[in-house]
């Protein structure tokens, strides 16, 4: 497929622009996808706003559509296939130090973005089509089956973000776990965790967030300010046994780890730049036991699992999509992304 397509283009810090760019030419074992939704995630938000990759790019990673053209060798699939795109994809080699450990998003390969619409490889789903490289091609695309949107299939991606992030601070049923932000990500960690046996405290700034948290299972909501009372309060001054931070703000980060309680977990989620210090009291970690984990992006092994789980409906995701813009109106979508108020939760880009 041959021509121009319309794309929005990074240009530089909070420059992104609708430009016509070349239709990604594919090589054997790549497709082409025609990009039908893709949703706009904060990582990208955080590159556009603080220059934290460099231009020109194409972002959008949480990318659904049609297979439009297949390169040579392809057989697994064909044209007019419904997917969706997973742009990272680990070797899976039994010497990477980083996979042998599931480790994935730390292997060189997955490192490596495998899917473009154009320049450095950036994600690509913020245009008309998107070129998915062989390796991505073999093994990070998902069918999506009859009677599911292809918004819905945006959704696999993050969510597996989040299961992972849970799988790996292990709470256990019947603990107390303190969720700061209650945006898409925080919504998925509600109901993951409500789902296991835990018992979710849910803080948000926006009250509509906080009224949704508890539709999505939590027991307790609370703004901010009032969050540490109310956690000391449910747990008689121990502390939540999980504390989850998916806002950006590292003064969060620094404030849930005096509202863990003792061997407790606390685990950054939105903490995705370098360069970004943080106070810690290294007593509450050795003395105390108190677990400090990171969790970055995706597990190719939760897949599956995160697939059925949008696919069948367990977990919530159509109810999360307030707003919903054309490429051309890419500038307001990444205003109501970034600047959320009442009534603003997902933003998803429909080319």
């Amino acid at each position: 497929m041959t021509g121009s397509m319309k794309a929005a283009v990074y240009r530089g810090v909070d420059d992104v622009r609708l430009e016509q760019v070349p239709i990604p030419e594919i090589g054997k074992g790549e497709v082409l996808v025609k990009v039908e939704s893709c949703g706009v995630c904060g990582t990208d938000l955080k590159k556009i706003h603080l220059g934290l990759a460099s231009p020109p790019r194409i972002f959008g990673h949480e990318t659904a559509g049609t297979i439009a053209a297949l390169g040579q060798g392809v057989q697994k699939w064909k044209e007019g296939d419904r997917v969706a795109v997973n742009h990272h994809v680990p070797c899976m080699q039994p010497d990477c130090p980083f996979c042998r450990r599931k480790a994935f998003a730390q292997c060189p390969v997955y490192k490596k973005t495998g899917a473009t619409s154009g320049f450095e490889p950036a994600g690509g789903g913020y245009a008309e089509y998107v070129r998915v490289m062989d390796w991505c091609v073999e093994k990070g695309l998902v069918g999506i089956p009859a009677g599911i949107s292809s918004e819905e299939a945006c959704f696999i991606e993050p969510l597996n973000a989040c299961l992972k992030a849970v799988e790996l601070a292990s709470p256990l049923p019947g603990d107390i776990a303190l969720i700061l932000g209650q945006g898409t990500i925080g919504l998925f960690f509600t109901q993951l965790l409500h789902q296991a046996g835990i018992k979710v405290i849910a803080s948000d700034y926006l009250q509509d967030r906080l009224e949704w948290s508890k539709e999505m299972g939590a027991e307790w909501a609370a703004s901010p300010d009032e969050a540490d009372a109310v956690t000391q309060a449910l747990t008689e001054g121990r502390g939540a046994d999980l504390v989850i931070v998916t806002v950006a703000d590292t003064r969060a980060a620094e404030k849930a780890i005096s509202w863990t309680r003792l061997a407790g977990t606390i685990l950054l989620f939105a903490q995705t730049r370098e360069n970004d210090p943080m106070t810690v009291d290294a007593g509450s970690i050795c003395l105390q036991e108190k677990r400090l984990i990171g969790s970055y992006s995706s597990d190719i092994t939760l897949q599956e699992r995160a697939a059925q789980m949008i696919f069948s409906h367990s977990v919530k995701t159509l109810g999360l999509i307030t707003h919903r813009f054309p490429l051309e109106e890419i500038e307001a979508a990444i205003m109501t992304a970034s600047h959320p108020a009442k009534g603003a939760l997902k933003v998803m880009i429909r080319p």
